[in-house]
C-alpha cells in the first residue's frame, strides 16, 4: 500500500485553521480540514497516527488514506472541494422518438389487449424500426406525466 505524506504550507494551514474555527461548511469539509490538519508532516502540523485520527473523528482508516492521496495527487482544492459527478448517460429516446412512441400509444392497442403495455410499446417501436432497442423502463419515463 502506498504510504502518501501530506505537508501543508502555511497559507493552506490557514485556510484549513479557519474551516474549522469560522464560517459555515460541509460536514465533509470539516472532516477532510481535520484529517488534513491531523496528518500534516509539514513545519506548521503535529503528526497523529491514522489509527488515532479514525478513532477521534470516527471514520476509517481507508476515509484517511483516500483523504491524503486526493490531496497528494489532485491538490489542496481538489480535495477540499467535492468530485465532479460522472457524466449522465445520453437519452436514448430523443424527441422523435418520444414523439412516435406517444403517437404509438395513443393508438388503438393490438387485437386481444385492451390497452398497451410498456413491454409491448417497447417491442412495437422496435418492429417499427423507430429505435434499434428500448426498454420498457425508457418508455415508462418518456410517457411520466410530470408538472
Amino acid at each position: 500500500m502506498i504510504k502518501y505524506k501530506v505537508a501543508l504550507s502555511k497559507h493552506e494551514h490557514e485556510q484549513l485553521m479557519a474551516i474549522i474555527s469560522k464560517g459555515s461548511h460541509t460536514a465533509q469539509q470539516y472532516r477532510t480540514a481535520y484529517i488534513l490538519l491531523n496528518c500534516d508532516d509539514g513545519p506548521f502540523g503535529e503528526k497523529v497516527t491514522g489509527r488515532s485520527i479514525s478513532q477521534v473523528l470516527k471514520t476509517s482508516d481507508r476515509m484517511i488514506d483516500r483523504v491524503k492521496q486526493r490531496f497528494v495527487e489532485d491538490g489542496f482544492d481538489a480535495c477540499l472541494g467535492r468530485k465532479a459527478p460522472l457524466k449522465a448517460k445520453e437519452k436514448k429516446a430523443d424527441g422523435e422518438v418520444e414523439a412516435h412512441l406517444i403517437a404509438l400509444s395513443c393508438s388503438k392497442a393490438p387485437k386481444g389487449f385492451t390497452r398497451w403495455s410498456l413491454r409491448m410499446l417497447a417491442d412495437k417501436m422496435v418492429e417499427l424500426e423507430y429505435i434499434d432497442s428500448i426498454s420498457h423502463e425508457t418508455i415508462r419515463q418518456v410517457l411520466k406525466k410530470t408538472n
